[in-house]
């Protein structure tokens, strides 16, 4: 699927059950949605959030500079801070750097796991106490998204590399795949807006 459907399924997930969190709605929970829902395509050079993070967009440049950022992460750690958080985090960037698109570590519980884990620490940190479950929401739709695609996820990674996908499915590369996005998309957006008013 696009990084803006997978943004766009985040958001009506998170306007459909927002009543039921903690924080209800929130202009804070929209963004970390948002962003959760995009962070699981890190691992593809060409993902929307390494437009902005990636100054060439191929493989080469992906390994050099978050494995980079993974092991300056861990010696800052070693020297200077010596978090748990820190060691989660540069871990998960040098498993990034050698992951390939739905192959690793963004696409399995472990990843939705230690990334939650990093983002709660952020919002104790930053006293936004909600972000948990915002960036579950977003992170999780993601990867259930997927296993609607032929390709599916491999969930069980890295104690599995197998992928596993729903009975229905669909391939995001032809015609059918991409007109059941953009169906998804206008529905969502009819949702949003029928929904909306009831929670502002």
């Amino acid at each position: 699927m696009t990084g803006r459907t997978h943004a766009g399924i985040g958001i009506v997930t998170f306007v459909g059950i927002c009543d039921k969190l903690p924080g209800k709605f929130s202009y804070t929970g929209i963004a970390v949605v948002v962003i959760a829902s995009l962070l699981p395509d890190i691992d593809h050079p060409k993902g929307i959030l390494n437009k902005y993070i990636l100054p060439i967009k191929n493989k080469s440049a992906k390994v050099s500079i978050y494995a980079s950022l993974g092991i300056l992460v861990l010696c800052l750690d070693y020297l200077y801070v010596n978090k748990p958080v820190m060691k989660v985090l540069g871990i998960m960037l040098i498993m990034i750097a050698f992951s390939s698109h739905r192959e690793g570590i963004t696409h399995s519980l472990v990843g939705l796991i230690a990334f939650n884990f990093i983002a709660s620490y952020l919002g104790k940190k930053y006293n936004i106490s909600n972000i948990p479950y915002y960036f579950i929401i977003g992170y999780g739709m993601h990867l259930i998204c997927d296993m609607f695609t032929s390709r599916g996820v491999p969930i069980l990674y890295p104690f599995e590399k197998k992928k596993y996908k729903f009975p229905f499915n669909f391939s995001t590369s032809t015609k059918k795949g991409m007109y059941i996005e953009e169906f998804i998309m206008v529905v969502g957006l009819m949702y949003i807006i029928y929904r909306l008013p009831a929670i502002l």
